[in-house]
């Protein structure tokens, strides 16, 4: 009986298995990725029916000398190692007349024909006997189609280690960017994405600078970026109601933003207090838009919405509990009140808005006056919390000399000195404003350290604002560092304009000794001639 029990298990086991052989449709179960790139990828691929699956190789490297690091310098350890015993060199080899072949090179590989030009993803890893470890990946020259992009979006965000993406030349289309912009949101150490080489019609690249964003450079070299896109870029940057708070690099030369594109950016930068090195080369900007990016960096008025946003601010930090109601009050106008108190409440309103008006038609605008007043007043607080603030740092300096941990509160005085200086952010809605001819002017963008204009259309008109906005950044940081260092580098070869002229000359005074990496020649003491 058990023989016979056993048996019949056994045809049922084998019947089920061939039914399962024989439903091919039958979807299988979902498969989770597990942060291998190789292993998830190459799986996906298969449950995708894809004919060709693209290999995950290293990223080629130079070949190093032994006993020598990649930077070039010998290894130096604490101990010596043992060395092993050299094995002499085998006899080269020889042909049939009797003569010595020449050994091939060991600084390069040999593949197949056209084995280099096949798809493949190149990965860089912290360690190579972990492939979990995946920090960068390189896509070069082949057409990332959605399918493709799908099975990225499985596998990247399920990598802890990976901070870059380089795709490069790969034929992306709008649909390819928006599923990559809510990929790289999920990635946990995202922060460097290179799209360089890829044509979008849409143009949609806003899409990958969104609130939720956590990119910090990136890079959109030759894309074929018009004033369209130009002008998307802009908004995603910064506007009344919202910046971007995460991009510090975005490269867009090789492209082809005109003066209007140019404006655009600049609209975006008024309010971006973030952005730090912005590329604009080879481009088709002219004088217009070289003024408006000028405008920004030194100083320019506010818009109406801008200055409605601004009272806005002050309101909400100044009364932060006045839109709130108490539990169980009555708002102001609502139903559940008596006719009388309505009306009553609508009759202050009248008078109010009656007197708001009046104050309208006052030529000497008496409200300006005296928000510039608070303006000065709020400066003033401000410079002198930061001076007692680098007083007491100094003081405590100071005081842990000699110590054994004086070398890290010094280090960490100049870090908190460097924040109260040049590394506060501030809102330039609610900075300190002038009024000037019945406009409130702020300060520029002074947290840009580095700007490239090279290879452009700009002329004298444009040189000559630019020359006028560092003058300005030159002369407010002696006053006031609170809004940052102000511009640093800036890259204006082969523009309209000659490197000899007057304007060129005095511009490149004025940056030289503000690069950082410029070293003043020692000076050599005169020697006085005796007679």
């Amino acid at each position: 009986m058990g023989k016979k029990l056993e048996k019949g298990l056994k045809e049922k086991n084998a019947s089920a298995v061939s039914q399962d052989e024989e439903n091919p449709n039958k979807t299988p179960e979902p498969y989770s990725c597990t942060g291998n790139f190789q292993a998830d990828f190459t799986e996906l691929c298969r449950r995708n029916s894809m004919t060709y699956i693209p290999p995950i190789i290293p990223r080629a490297r130079p070949p190093t000398v032994m006993g020598h690091t990649e930077s070039g310098k010998p290894d130096k350890g604490k101990g010596k190692a043992p060395q092993a015993p050299v094995e002499p060199d085998p006899d080269p080899e020889q042909d049939l007349d009797g003569e010595g072949i020449e050994a091939p090179p060991k600084t390069f590989t040999i593949k197949e024909k056209f084995e280099y030009f096949k798809p493949s993803v190149q990965v860089e890893m912290e360690n190579f006997d972990k492939p979990d470890t995946v920090t960068e990946i390189y896509i070069r020259g082949w057409k990332i189609v959605e399918p493709i992009m799908e099975i990225f979006k499985q596998c990247w965000p399920k990598m802890a280690k990976l901070h870059t993406i380089n795709l490069w030349n790969c034929g992306l289309s709008g649909e390819v960017i928006t599923i990559l912009a809510s990929t790289i949101t999920e990635i946990p150490e995202m922060r460097n994405l290179v799209l360089d080489g890829n044509t979008v019609v849409e143009e949609n690249w806003h899409e990958l600078m969104g609130e939720e964003s956590p990119i910090q450079n990136l890079s959109l070299r030759h894309c074929g970026i018009t004033d369209k896109g130009a002008e998307q870029i802009g908004q995603a940057l910064g506007s009344t109601k919202r910046c971007n708070t995460k991009l510090i690099s975005l490269n867009l030369s090789g492209n082809r933003i005109t003066d209007v594109g140019a404006e655009h950016i600049a609209l975006g930068l008024r309010m971006n207090r973030n952005l730090m090195s912005l590329s604009l080369a080879s481009n088709f900007i002219g004088d217009k838009g070289a003024s408006k990016i000028a405008e920004i960096l030194s100083r320019f008025p506010l818009t109406h919405e801008e200055v409605v946003e601004r009272r806005k601010h002050f309101s909400e930090k100044d009364f932060p509990e006045r839109n709130k109601s108490p539990p169980g009050s009555r708002r102001d106008g609502s139903k559940d009140r008596p006719a009388s108190v309505r009306s009553q409440s609508h009759m202050d309103k009248d008078k109010k808005g009656s007197k708001a008006s009046a104050k309208k038609k006052d030529p000497k605008g008496k409200d300006a006056k005296e928000e510039e007043k608070h303006d000065k007043t709020k400066k003033k607080e401000k410079e002198d919390k930061t001076l007692t603030k680098k007083a007491s740092i100094a003081a405590d300096t100071k005081g842990t000399k000699g110590k054994g941990k004086g070398k890290d509160k010094t280090k960490q005085a100049a870090q908190e000195v460097e924040d109260l200086s040049g590394g506060e952010v501030v809102n330039p809605l609610t900075d300190v404003a002038d009024f000037i001819d019945g406009q409130l002017w702020v300060s520029g963008n002074r947290v840009l350290i580095n700007l490239n204009l090279s290879r452009n259309k700009i002329a004298e008109s444009g040189m000559n604002n630019l020359l006028k906005a560092m003058q300005y950044q030159t002369t407010i940081l002696m006053d006031n560092k609170s809004g940052g260092t102000g511009l640093m580098r800036i890259a204006l070869l082969k523009n309209k304009i000659s490197q000899e002229h007057d304007v060129m000359r005095k511009l490149n005074d004025i940056m030289l000794h503000k690069d950082p990496y410029y070293k003043q020649p020692p000076q050599t003491p005169d020697v006085q001639s005796t007679t």
